[in-house]
């Protein structure tokens, strides 16, 4: 059954693209499901339902990437814009670089930016998510496979002028790579982490995108849910094991205790705006 826009959202251009998008997103990590650093299994009718509630209510554009559940999340993502009539699907937005091992769900994925490799994934994903074009395509992370990120930012930019990809970005990359890849050609986007508990980035990399014109998109902003209101240290300790953030320190101990005073701050402060 189609769906049509009940809302409508504001929009801002987005860098020096031809885009303009909403101020948020939906972000398709979790819907990838079970794998290396997935968030444990998932519903995949819950996740369709998700992205076309988030297209109603006026989100414009979906983050995802290849190596969301091997591929899943893109299918994903498919599925439910089929659903959507044409002139109201949001932009799609997907990542390369990060290489998985198909025989081991569980393996850490390998960081390749060589061109052939770059190449195999960016047809893959085109025919998961049924597109012929990618509104953006970004580097997941920085290659560890020996490429320079000259190299693989010119395959990047090379898929642009190809038609393949709408714009491309980097994702995960500091100032110093950024000037290295913007000295071959223009960094459209950049997509670091950043939340009120991680901020790293506003002391270099905010101030070098806004310089350069270069769009930003972050992931993470509620801190993997750390930040939204419903975490719980009860709810930390009852993580299933296939879900990442069991693993990760910011959802233990002292620190995880740390990060839920800080959303325990935020949502305080909106009920004294909202009073």
């Amino acid at each position: 059954m189609e769906m049509t826009n009940t809302t409508s959202l504001p929009t801002v251009k987005f860098g020096g693209t031809d885009m303009n998008i909403s101020r948020v997103g939906f972000g398709s990590w979790a819907v990838g499901g079970d794998w290396a650093v997935g968030w444990g299994s998932q519903d995949d009718r819950d996740s369709v339902a998700a992205i076309r509630h988030a297209v109603a209510s006026g989100v414009n554009w979906i983050d995802t990437a290849a190596i969301y559940g091997l591929g899943h999340s893109e299918e994903v993502v498919a599925s439910a814009l089929s659903q959507i009539p044409r002139s109201e699907r949001p932009y799609v937005f997907t990542k390369c670089g990060l290489v998985a091992d198909p025989s081991d769900r569980n393996a850490v994925p390998l960081q390749v930016g060589a061109a052939a490799s770059l190449r195999r994934e960016v047809e893959q994903s085109l025919r998961r998510l049924k597109l012929d074009r990618i509104d953006l395509y970004q580097m997941h992370w920085p290659a560890e496979d020996g490429t320079p990120i000259e190299d693989y930012w010119r395959t990047l930019l090379d898929l642009k002028r190809e038609g393949k990809v709408r714009a491309v970005g980097l994702s995960n990359h500091n100032v110093a790579q950024l000037m290295a890849a913007e000295a071959i050609g223009h960094v459209d986007t950049l997509q670091p982490p950043f939340s009120a508990i991680k901020r790293d980035v506003a002391a270099a990399e905010l101030p070098w995108c806004r310089a350069h014109g270069t769009g930003v998109i972050v992931y993470s902003p509620m801190q993997a849910g750390l930040l939204s209101g419903s975490f719980s240290e009860e709810r930390a300790r009852s993580l299933p094991a296939n879900d990442w953030r069991s693993r990760s320190a910011d959802f233990k101990g002292e620190a995880l205790r740390r990060n839920l005073v800080v959303a325990d701050a935020i949502e305080r402060d909106l009920d004294i705006r909202w009073a």
